[in-house]
């Protein structure tokens, strides 16, 4: 059986992801369970080779799935003059080649000759200053792959959390908060972890939006209004979810393997829990896409960039997950082991 192919995409280059990304398919254990394809300009990953260090020899890709033997094989998605790399510095240039990166990635993968695509850590601001309209690059990979869904799930060895919004300001959390939505989130997780971790009848554990699960609608009606008719639908379709639980008590109490997801209300109810735990190794995916995507748990680190020291263990685990799921997509394949 052939190694899947991983297209992995550049990130912002002015950030850590072109140093995660080379560090990361220098590994044995990556190189021994699929074959990259680094997606981005060749001038960005060149340079960053050189500067700390790690052999690279880029290799163009011209279809096919032989492993370059004496290089790395490279998708040029745009060109970029290395006169403009500068690390730690926010950039429309970084942010522009970043999005063509992941477009191009994105057709790899819908056009069969990817498995699946692992993006490295974008700057949001950066993209907004080169056009790109997106809040996210889950919202963008669901435009550009056409899929009519999707859903973020944050993962690591001992927890998965699935988010029912994402990227919104704190203050718009309550009122799109609807049990459409919370239905619909959560149904999208539960059929992923169905379809891409081989559960059969996957236990998911929803948490409540306020302090104490509202006191009985003392502190808030939220649980009351949306999230508990919102279990009920869930429960009427056979799906086995508990809640809502005040998110403080749970996460004190939370122990591997009672459940097989969280579902977190906001982005850092659940996300900040997850990574306090995961000492680096959290990845997070897009669910519900056409497409098998996933990305390091961590950001563009500007500080970092170009030091040498950025720790690649996300982008690891990202890789080893997409080959993973990417694995589980395939029915004529034994099913692999998930984390």
């Amino acid at each position: 059986m052939s190694k899947p192919l991983i297209a992995i995409t550049v990130g912002d280059f002015n950030g850590i992801g072109p140093e995660v990304v080379l560090k990361s398919i220098t590994r044995r254990s990556v190189r021994t369970q699929c074959i990259p394809l680094l997606v981005g300009p060749a001038a960005v990953f060149t340079h960053y080779a050189r500067l700390l260090r790690i052999p690279f020899r880029p290799v163009e890709w011209r279809g096919g799935r032989r492993s370059a033997e004496r290089g790395t094989w490279i998708v040029e998605s745009s060109e970029v003059d290395p006169e403009t790399i500068r690390p730690g510095q926010l950039s429309h240039a970084a942010g522009r080649a970043a999005g063509a990166a992941i477009a191009s990635a994105v057709q790899l993968a819908l056009g069969g000759f990817a498995d699946a695509m692992v993006t490295a850590p974008v700057s949001k601001q950066a993209m907004h200053l080169a056009g790109i309209t997106a809040p996210g690059q889950t919202e963008m990979l669901q435009h550009l792959s056409g899929s009519r869904e999707v859903a973020m799930m944050l993962v690591s060895p001992t927890l998965r959390v699935g988010l029912v919004t994402i990227h919104v300001p704190l203050a718009r959390v309550a009122s799109l908060l609807t049990t459409e939505l919370i239905v619909r989130q959560t149904r999208i997780i539960h059929d992923a972890l169905v379809r891409d971790w081989g559960i059969r009848r996957p236990r998911i554990a929803m948490l409540a939006l306020n302090p104490h699960a509202g006191e009985g609608g003392d502190i808030g009606t939220e649980e009351q209004r949306r999230i508990l008719p919102a279990l009920e639908r869930l429960r009427r379709k056979h799906m086995c979810v508990d809640g809502p639980f005040p998110a403080d008590g749970f996460f004190s109490r939370y122990q591997p393997g009672i459940y097989d997801a969280v579902m977190a209300m906001y982005h850092d109810q659940g996300l900040i829990p997850l990574k306090m735990s995961a000492f680096n190794r959290a990845v997070n995916i897009s669910v519900g896409l056409r497409i098998v995507r996933t990305s390091p748990d961590h950001g563009t680190a500007f500080p970092l960039a170009g030091s040498g020291h950025a720790d690649p263990t996300s982008m690891e685990e990202a890789i080893h997950l997409a080959i993973a799921v990417a694995g589980n997509r395939r029915p004529m394949r034994r099913r692999r082991s998930v984390p």
